[in-house]
């Protein structure tokens, strides 16, 4: 098992070139398949040939890179102390420091009011979600992540935040059942991020956050599994509801039951017996079974609604 390091970090003085590098790694650009979620309501509202829709839905998703990639590097600011005794995160271009403060900074600041004018452009509508996005996240990353339990329901709201985004860009109603499912698989990932931490820290885990402390690896594993039984229920509860039946009349929805819990159970086997979570995206694109489950759960769910 890793365990974290105290040992100061290498700092040389970096070139333009690479100082740009550090810079698109430190906005996380992997982490920006989250802001598929934005495509939810177009999906679901049978919206998808719509070219129209489809375009602005595309451009909420830059938004939501946009406005995520400002709070990962102020996020990585406020952090660079902590994450230089993290034995994985001390090689963050900040924490390193490949990328100064005052660069991160700025390109956070050009990168946040780009993102806010963006959405105002897109709709009038969509700027206050935005606008609440980053406003939570800021408020994260100085100090909720710090409580227990807020912040993983924190994580859950920027995740349910992109759902609703994406209906308010195309003037759709969001089903009830998609704002559930969407929280609760949330929730999932973020409590799987906890408990892989505390797993790779060890007891040096409270040291890099406080509210890691409050946590055990016993107590996450009975909240991921309570929140992976509602999740999978919810799901196949809302593909035989009347709800779905009347959207999608003649559909079979829940034949895609199965491939979302091949999914869920893929992403514990990983959890648990490899030690993941800690990424879920760097865990989609390096696990070909993972990767194989999702793309074949959208191709069908597709398939099933369009055709």
């Amino acid at each position: 098992m890793a365990t974290a390091t105290s040992d100061p970090v290498e700092i040389t003085a970096p070139t333009a070139p690479s100082t740009l590098a550090a810079l698109v790694e430190s906005l996380r650009p992997a982490q920006w398949v989250k802001n598929g979620f934005v495509f939810c309501a177009l999906i679901f509202s049978r919206s998808l040939t719509d070219w129209h829709r489809t375009a602005l839905v595309t451009l909420a998703a830059l938004a939501f890179c946009a406005v995520s990639g400002a709070t990962y590097l102020v996020n990585d600011v406020l952090d660079a102390r902590d994450d230089r005794q993290h034995p994985l995160k001390r090689l963050r271009p900040i924490a390193s420091g490949k990328v100064s403060t005052r660069a991160a900074l700025c390109t956070a600041a050009m990168l946040g009011l780009a993102a806010l004018a963006g959405a105002w452009t897109i709709d009038h509508a969509f700027f206050p979600i935005v606008s609440i996005y980053a406003a939570i996240n800021l408020v994260y990353s100085a100090w909720l992540k710090r409580v227990m339990l807020v912040d993983v329901f924190v994580i859950a709201a920027g995740f349910v935040l992109r759902v609703i985004g994406g209906g308010m860009v195309i003037h759709v109603e969001l089903s009830a059942w998609l704002i559930v499912c969407t929280t609760l698989l949330a929730l999932f990932l973020a409590l799987s991020k906890r408990r892989h931490e505390l797993v790779l820290l060890g007891e040096n885990a409270s040291g890099h956050r406080s509210s890691l402390a409050d946590y055990t690896p016993h107590f996450l594993d009975q909240l991921i599994a309570i929140v992976t039984a509602s999740t999978v229920m919810s799901y196949a509860l809302y593909t035989l509801s009347e709800d779905a039946r009347t959207k999608f009349p003649n559909k079979r929805l829940e034949l895609t039951v199965p491939l979302v819990l091949f999914g869920i159970f893929r992403y514990l086997y990983l959890v648990h017996r490899r030690e993941g979570g800690g990424n879920p995206a760097r865990m989609l694109f390096t696990d070909p079974v993972l990767l194989s489950s999702v793309l074949l759960w959208a191709v069908a769910v597709i398939a099933i609604i369009y055709l």
